[in-house]
């Protein structure tokens, strides 16, 4: 399969899922232990942000609303089949968008899953019918229960380079509502503007003690700091070498315990993909259940060596 265009600035990369560039066999990731089903609630959200990897927006539906029931579908496959899932993970666009977000929280949660819900705490999760369902589904299931409020950086202005005028205002309103109805939130922000690691988790350390939010900042699982996802940008590629160079395993990769579910706008039905950075790659389309898409992962993509591989990041909680 060919590369897409936009690694034209990288000539001979990324093309051939089994070689390199330089002729070497490309490392593969094979489905070790899946933990973690990602499902993808739909491409628009509320804000469109600067550098957004899915390319959300209030008029990007690429990826559409997928239902409760297509969801069930799903979960019914996991118990049926055994697969060891223990975390089910909404991401969009913004989940909250999505009519069926509070019933398919509820669907995984009353089978006895944790459930994160990737979400920028804006204008969509500030919604009375909203902040009602997330309410009962506190009271219901208490910790199982998490909300990753996207903020790119403690600081608003740069913050709000990213994400538009107020919306680190906007963000922290939705934060402070969960922080007095006592839903456990974690953050996701991004290690893109000349922050160390250290300077970045100080940073947020004294806006989460300013706000009172229980989140704590050197944990790397609450305060999730994610490199940034260039696919122009010039990256090695990952060859079965690279593992032992590197000192790491196939297993430490997000697509060894992870898939994600999404709708695409006219299918007849959901397929499962092999990646949650990945939604529109036609290379990385594993099937319509979680069985076809139990094969090894070619990583075939910019984001698989510079985000999993260098970066060592994982979206998974």
């Amino acid at each position: 399969m060919t590369a897409p265009a936009r690694f034209a600035a990288m000539p001979g990369k990324f093309q051939n899922p089994e070689i390199t560039a330089d002729g070497s066999p490309r490392a593969r990731v094979g489905l070790a232990r899946l933990e973690t089903l990602w499902i993808n609630t739909g491409t628009l959200c509320n804000i469109a942000c600067a550098n957004c990897y899915i390319e959300s927006s209030p008029t990007n539906d690429a990826l559409a609303y997928i239902t409760r029931a297509e969801t069930d579908a799903y979960l019914d496959e996991i118990a049926r089949d055994g697969w060891p899932v223990h975390e089910i993970a909404f991401t969009g666009g913004e989940p909250f968008m999505n009519p069926d977000m509070i019933d398919m929280a509820q669907s995984a949660l009353a089978r006895g899953f944790s459930v994160l819900v990737l979400t920028n705490a804006m204008a969509p999760m500030m919604r009375p019918a909203v902040q009602r369902g997330l309410l009962r589904l506190n009271a219901a299931f208490g910790d199982r229960l998490t909300l990753r409020v996207s903020m790119d950086h403690h600081d608003a202005a740069v913050h709000d380079g990213e994400r538009g005028t107020g919306s680190h205002t906007r963000t922290l309103a939705g934060m402070q509502w969960l922080r007095d109805a006592g839903i456990r939130m974690t953050v996701a922000g991004r290690s893109v503007f000349g922050d160390s690691d250290a300077e970045s988790r100080a940073g947020y350390k004294a806006l989460f003690a300013a706000e009172r939010f229980d989140i704590d900042a050197d944990d790397p699982a609450q305060l999730v700091l994610f490199p940034e996802m260039d696919a122009r940008a010039d990256v090695p590629e990952i060859t079965t070498a690279c593992w032992g160079i590197l000192g790491k395993s196939p297993a430490d990769v997000m697509c060894a315990s992870s898939r994600m579910v999404v709708k695409r706008r006219g299918a007849a039905r959901p397929a499962v993909l092999a990646c949650t950075l990945l939604p529109y790659d036609p290379a990385f389309e594993l099937g319509h259940t979680l069985a076809e898409a139990g094969g090894a992962v070619a990583l075939n993509h910019p984001h698989c060596a510079k985000f999993c591989v260098l970066g060592g990041a994982s979206c998974s909680g």
